[in-house]
C-alpha cells in the first residue's frame, strides 16, 4: 500500500497542479486533477478518456533532429503478436531490439523480437551493418532466428571471449544465444542452467560480485492467467492489468566461469536476498548508487513501489528504495513504473532517474542528491510540462544535438482503448483494432541545468505518428558521433532515426577489459573534463524497457574540440586516468593502459 504523504509532499504536489492548470489549454475535470496530483492511479486503470492536453514550452521554428532513416538503412522489420481480439495480455507489452556489434568490425548491428508465438512463421531478425552503411538481414542461419513470444533482450559476453552474446526473455521462458563468432548462435539454455518459467521482462547482465564474470538478473511481471477478462468500464472486452494477479519474484543468475570450456550460471536468487521481493518488474538498471564502486540494481514495479537494491558486497542486496526516496512520488503515492532512464541530467556527476508511467499521471524524475539518496524533482525539472501526455514505456537519456546536456525521449503507446481517438496525424497500425491504443512519442530538450524543453512539435519525423510504442534503443548506428534511435511498435514495422540535429563536438569512448577477452566493461564509470566543466557516462547498456544499447559511452562536447582528461572507474573499483584526446573521434579504452588514480571510494557514514 502507499504510504500516506506527508505535509510538505502534498504542499508539492499541489502547486505542481496548479501550475499545470493554470497553462491548460482547457480546463481540467476534478477526476483529471486528482490523477495529475499523484493519488496513485494504477496501470489497470487507465482512463478511458483522451488524455490531458497541457501547454507546453515549444521550440520555434527550431530545425528537426531526426529523420526516420528506417527504409535508407534498410531495416525491413514488422512486428507480429498474431491473430488480435483475444486480449492476450503479453501481446500488449513486447517486444524490445538491441544493438550491438556482433561481429567486432565497429559497426553497430540490430536486433528485433517477434511476439507471435512458436505458431507463427514471424521470426526474430539480425541485421548485419555493412560496409556502406546498410543493413542485411542477417537472420537465415544465424541461430538467432527463432519464434515465439519475445519480450526483451540482454547482450553481453557471459564467457569472455570477446564476442557478445543474446539474452530473450519471452512470456513463459528465457533464452541464451552463445554466439560463436561468423554471424552463428547456438541455443545454450539448458546447459547453462537458465530456468525462468515466468513472464520475463526486461533482463542486464552486470558483475555484481566483481569476478570478473557477467552475472544476469531477469525481472518478471506477473502471473498471468488468461481465463481472467477485463471488460472496460463499458462492458466492452479489455486488455487486463497488473492489479488481478500475483506479482513474481526477480531472477539473479550467478556466472560460475567457462570453466573447462563450459557456461553455467547458478540462480542466487534466494540466497542474495531476492526471493521475498514478488511484483509486477518491468524495467531495470545496475549502476553504483551510493558510491562504494559495486553495482546496485533498480527496478522499476508497475503500479507497485520501485525497489532500490543495494549491493552488501558480500553476494546480497538490501531493499532500500524507501529510505533512498526513490520508492514513491512526490505525493508518497505508487504509480505505474515501466521503463527506466538513466543519466546525469544536471551535470553535477550523479546519475539521476527517468521513469515513465500513464498517460493520467506524469513521468517522474529522481534527483540524485547528497550520493545514493532521490528527490522527485519531476515539477522543476518541467518533466510534466508537455504538449501532450501519453502513456511511456522506452526511454532514455541521450545528447542528440551534443551540447553537452542529455536530453529525453519517451515513446508511447496506451495499455486501454481511448473512447476518443486522440490522434490527428498519421497511424503506424494498420488495423483498426489498434485505434485508441495509438499514442504520439516525445523529444524533451535539456537546457543544460537539468530542465527540459517539450521539442517533440518540431519533430514530427520522430513525434508525428502514432502508435503503440514500446521499445527505444539508442546508438550511434553511423559513427557520425550524433545518437540514432530505433523504436519498436506493436504490431507495426520497427523503425530506425538517423540523427540530422546541428550538433556540436563529440566524442565515443569504448572501454575494455583486455584480460576479459576485450569485452565491454560493464559497470565502468567514464568521466570527461573538458572546457572547465565534467560530465559522466555510467556503462550498462540495458536501460529503457526491453532494451539493449550501444554499450559505448557517448559524449556531447558543445563548442569544445578537445578533452583534457579522462577518468575511469573500472567495474573492479579501481581508476585511471587518461590523457585528453582531441573531439570528434571514437576511442577505445583498454584497462590498464592509464595512469592508477584514487583507489576505490569508499561509502561514507550514513550510504
Amino acid at each position: 500500500m502507499p504510504r500516506r504523504p506527508d505535509f510538505s509532499s502534498f504542499t508539492q504536489g499541489f502547486f505542481t497542479v496548479a501550475f499545470w492548470f493554470s497553462t491548460a489549454w482547457v480546463p481540467f475535470s476534478l477526476l483529471e486533477i486528482m490523477l495529475l496530483a499523484g493519488t496513485g492511479c494504477r496501470r489497470a486503470a487507465e482512463a478511458p478518456t483522451t488524455p490531458p492536453t497541457v501547454k507546453a514550452p515549444l521550440a520555434q521554428a527550431a530545425p528537426a533532429w531526426l529523420e526516420d532513416a528506417t527504409e535508407a538503412f534498410g531495416v525491413n522489420f514488422a512486428h507480429d503478436v498474431g491473430p488480435v481480439g483475444s486480449y492476450f495480455m503479453p501481446e500488449l507489452h513486447g517486444s524490445g531490439a538491441a544493438i550491438f556489434d556482433f561481429d567486432g568490425d565497429g559497426r553497430m548491428d540490430v536486433f528485433l523480437l517477434q511476439n507471435a508465438g512458436t505458431n507463427s512463421t514471424a521470426k526474430h531478425q539480425l541485421f548485419h551493418q555493412e560496409s556502406d552503411g546498410r543493413f542485411r538481414d542477417a537472420s537465415a542461419g544465424s541461430g538467432l532466428d527463432q519464434t515465439g513470444l519475445g519480450m526483451g533482450v540482454a547482450i553481453g559476453d557471459v564467457d569472455n571471449d570477446g564476442r557478445p552474446d543474446v539474452f530473450i526473455t519471452e512470456y513463459d521462458r528465457v533464452r541464451l544465444f552463445h554466439n560463436s563468432g561468423g554471424g552463428k548462435f547456438s541455443d545454450i539454455t539448458r546447459e547453462a542452467g537458465f530456468d525462468n518459467p515466468h513472464w520475463g521482462m526486461s533482463a542486464a547482465f552486470f558483475d555484481y560480485d566483481r569476478d570478473g564474470w557477467l552475472d544476469l538478473i531477469v525481472v518478471n511481471y506477473v502471473d498471468y492467467s488468461p481465463s481472467m477478462k477485463c471488460p472496460d468500464a463499458q462492458g466492452k472486452p479489455g486488455y487486463c492489468g497488473p492489479s488481478g494477479f500475483p506479482g513474481t519474484i526477480p531472477r539473479l543468475f550467478h556466472n560460475l566461469g567457462a570453466r573447462g570450456g563450459a557456461i553455467r550460471f547458478e540462480d542466487v536468487t534466494m540466497n542474495a536476498g531476492l526471493g521475498k521481493l514478488a511484483g509486477p518488474g518491468l524495467g531495470v538498471v545496475c549502476a553504483d548508487a551510493n558510491g562504494d564502486h559495486w553495482p546496485d540494481l533498480l527496478i522499476a514495479n508497475d503500479g507497485h513501489v520501485n525497489w532500490l537494491l543495494i549491493n552488501q558486497r558480500n553476494g546480497t542486496f538490501t531493499e532500500e528504495a524507501a529510505t533512498r526516496g526513490i520508492a514513491y512520488n512526490e505525493m508518497g503515492a505508487v504509480q505505474a513504473n515501466m521503463g527506466i532512464a538513466l543519466g546525469d541530467a544536471d551535470g553535477d556527476g550523479l546519475f539521476d532517474i527517468l521513469v515513465t508511467h500513464l498517460s493520467t499521471e506524469t513521468h517522474a524524475l529522481w534527483k540524485q542528491d547528497p550520493r545514493g539518496y532521490f528527490q522527485d524533482r519531476t515539477s522543476p525539472a518541467r518533466v510534466g510540462v508537455s504538449a501532450w501526455r501519453g502513456t511511456g514505456f522506452g526511454t532514455v537519456f541521450s545528447d542528440l544535438n551534443n551540447d553537452g546536456a542529455p536530453d529525453l525521449l519517451v515513446v508511447n503507446g496506451g495499455i486501454k482503448r481511448l473512447t476518443i481517438d486522440p490522434a490527428p496525424y498519421g497511424k503506424a497500425n494498420k488495423d483498426s483494432f489498434w485505434n485508441g491504443y495509438e499514442q504520439r512519442s516525445q523529444i524533451f530538450a535539456n537546457d543544460g541545468t537539468g530542465a527540459f524543453t517539450d521539442v517533440s512539435a518540431g519533430n514530427l519525423a520522430f513525434s508525428g505518428t502514432a502508435a503503440v510504442a514500446r521499445g527505444l534503443a539508442v546508438g550511434d548506428l553511423n559513427n557520425d558521433g550524433g545518437p540514432d534511435l530505433i523504436v519498436t511498435r506493436i504490431a507495426a514495422s520497427a523503425r530506425v532515426y538517423r540523427n540530422i540535429a546541428p550538433r556540436g563536438h563529440w566524442l565515443t569512448v569504448r572501454v575494455v577489459e583486455p584480460t576479459l577477452g576485450g569485452r565491454d566493461a560493464y559497470g565502468a564509470e567514464v568521466t570527461i573534463h573538458s572546457g572547465g566543466g565534467r560530465r559522466t557516462v555510467w556503462v550498462n547498456p540495458a536501460q529503457s524497457y526491453l532494451c539493449s544499447n550501444d554499450p559505448r559511452a557517448h559524449f556531447g562536447l558543445g563548442v569544445a574540440t578537445r578533452v583534457e582528461s579522462i577518468t575511469v572507474v573500472w567495474p573492479d573499483g579501481s581508476e585511471e586516468q587518461f590523457a585528453g584526446v582531441a573531439a570528434d573521434q571514437i576511442i577505445t579504452l583498454g584497462k590498464g593502459s592509464g595512469q592508477p588514480a584514487a583507489s576505490g571510494v569508499k561509502p561514507s557514514a550514513g550510504q
